[in-house]
């Protein structure tokens, strides 16, 4: 019964409010030590993504996706690479397209249930005969990706991909949506928003006739904004049946491999659909870890090495033995 009846992480002052927790670490946040170099993938659709690799000459590696209108460069993602690279481990951040600074080729871009990415740049890790083992960690947006990956292939999966931790996840994104609909989440939701129409406003040239850029640009939370942007050119009907198709936790029973999920109580983002307890306790697989605090993508800790609880909590999740 892997869920975590009580987790380790307990911050002190204001590192325990739900608010600072959150945005703190953008603020703020600072790891040093971590040195990308820079590759681009090339897709079968014509379009690219940029992987930022942190090599150690490891046989084993670590893929970590970020959040929505986030990148590699995120000080969470950085703190991950840098805490895995100590532990001997390579690690690669995916940007999804068109977050690495330069716009992806097609009109379509990345979203919630998007695996293919993912799926693409794992063949080609697996092709390299590189590694021996591989892990996954997402957070936020890159974690619903995750475990919807891990469970659409189910026990199909290649064995080289070990385990996977998803951080801060709304897994039920229907529900979400709602929830980042009110008032104590306006702040958030407007900056997303605001970086979401920017991208808009750079193709509005070639996006003229396949969506309505009226209700694109008017949209005042994500379920306007993805009935009018990201279910047209995605092939999805409306916003719902995106919802609908693209939310992990319908994959999360099909999970084969040690899985840990982290969503704090007071993640202002999340519904309570994103707290699958009853799948935790029915699951030999799927952990489920649910701290007091943290906030969204937060977890704001004092280490000496500048690490946040969850970059250690995640390699001690794959230093486990299952």
């Amino acid at each position: 019964m892997p869920l975590i009846q009580r987790s380790d992480f307990q911050p002190q002052g204001w590192d325990r409010n739900t608010y600072w927790s959150t945005i703190y670490p953008s603020l703020f946040r600072k790891v040093e030590g971590v040195i990308y170099e820079r590759e681009r993938l090339e897709l079968p659709d014509g379009d690219f993504v940029d992987l930022d690799w942190s090599r150690k000459n490891s046989r084993r590696l670590v893929i970590v996706l970020h959040g929505l209108e986030g990148s590699a460069d995120r000080p969470y993602i950085r703190g991950i690479i840098k805490v895995m690279n100590e532990a001997d481990w390579d690690g690669v951040a995916l940007n999804f397209r068109g977050c690495s600074g330069t716009p992806n080729r097609l009109t379509r871009g990345y979203h919630s249930g998007d695996t293919g990415d993912l799926d693409f740049l794992v063949k080609q890790v697996i092709a390299s005969s590189r590694y021996d083992e591989i892990a996954i960690v997402g957070f936020s947006l890159g974690g619903n990706v995750t475990l919807k990956y891990l469970g659409e292939r189910g026990a199909k999966l290649h064995p080289t991909i070990k385990k996977a931790v998803a951080i801060s996840t709304p897994v039920d994104l229907s529900t979400c949506s709602i929830e980042l609909q009110k008032w104590k989440n306006w702040p958030y939701l407007n900056s997303f928003l605001k970086s979401l129409k920017e991208k808009i406003r750079e193709k509005t040239a070639v996006l003229e006739g396949l969506i309505d850029l009226k209700k694109a640009y008017s949209a005042k939370n994500f379920f306007q904004y993805d009935d009018a942007v990201t279910a047209p050119l995605h092939g999805f009907e409306s916003a719902i049946d995106y919802y609908t198709k693209s939310s992990s936790l319908p994959y999360i029973p099909k999970i084969k491999i040690p899985t840990l999920l982290i969503n704090a109580k007071n993640d202002s983002f999340l519904s309570e659909e994103s707290y699958p307890i009853a799948l935790a306790r029915e699951s030999a697989l799927f952990h489920l870890e649910i701290p007091d605090f943290g906030g969204h993508v937060g977890f704001v800790s004092r280490q000496l090495k500048g690490y946040y609880w969850t970059d250690l909590r995640v390699k001690k999740f794959f230093n486990q033995d299952f």
